[in-house]
């Protein structure tokens, strides 16, 4: 399968990475064409992995990745062109974090998300909220001592959440769907919430579990 990774920071990289683990094909794209950190990442992945610009990962890709910044997200996906998105699972990875004045703090929320915002963006895309709410380290085949964490999920498609979930399952997550994409509202708070632990023990070694009865 092809896949396309908008972001050339830690998270792109190590999502990206994961899927050529697995044995896909991976174009990362940023904003420019040439981007050195794009092009030193595909060199060190191999032949399975190629850099190119927003709009070129967006097109390769019969999965998209979103890994910007995430307050330059809805930015980034109109560089790349929104009818490259069309129909295709759509990852949003993303968290709208404002880190102008201090700790981070979220720039939305409580009656709308940066996943509702993108969705409303590309409404022919199936975007599915994951990977927010733990650090890029653990993204793939996370190893704790009390076994898989879970990865919780939001979107509209149930169809795009099957597929999203036997990737999720692929990269060593047990998976909890949480319903359509307006509950990236909770999910986005997830990330402080990871976030506040985090700074407050010096160590971002951690994730969640949902434990049931």
């Amino acid at each position: 399968m092809n896949i396309g990774v908008l972001g050339t920071g830690d998270v792109g990289k190590a999502i990206g990475k994961g899927f050529i683990t697995l044995g896909h094909s991976v174009k990362m794209g940023a904003r420019e064409p040439g981007n050195p950190k794009a092009e030193a990442w595909a060199k060190e992945m191999g032949d399975k992995a190629s850099a190119g610009t927003f709009a070129d990962a967006a097109e390769f890709g019969e999965v998209v990745v979103l890994a910007t910044l995430g307050v330059k997200t809805l930015d980034a996906i109109r560089t790349a062109g929104t009818n490259k998105f069309k129909g295709k699972l759509v990852f949003d990875t993303t968290n709208p974090l404002d880190n102008a004045n201090g700790p981070p703090r979220l720039a939305v929320g409580h009656t709308d998300s940066g996943g509702e915002q993108i969705q409303r963006l590309i409404p022919d895309a199936h975007v599915v909220k994951a990977f927010n709410i733990v650090g890029n380290v653990h993204m793939f085949k996370p190893n704790f001592p009390g076994g898989p964490p879970d990865m919780l999920i939001a979107g509209n498609d149930d169809g795009a959440k099957k597929s999203a979930t036997k990737i999720l399952e692929d990269f060593g997550w047990e998976v909890v769907d949480l319903g359509g994409i307006e509950a990236s509202r909770y999910l986005e708070p997830m990330c402080m919430a990871w976030v506040a632990y985090g700074m407050r023990t010096k160590t971002f070694n951690h994730a969640f579990k949902l434990l049931r009865k």
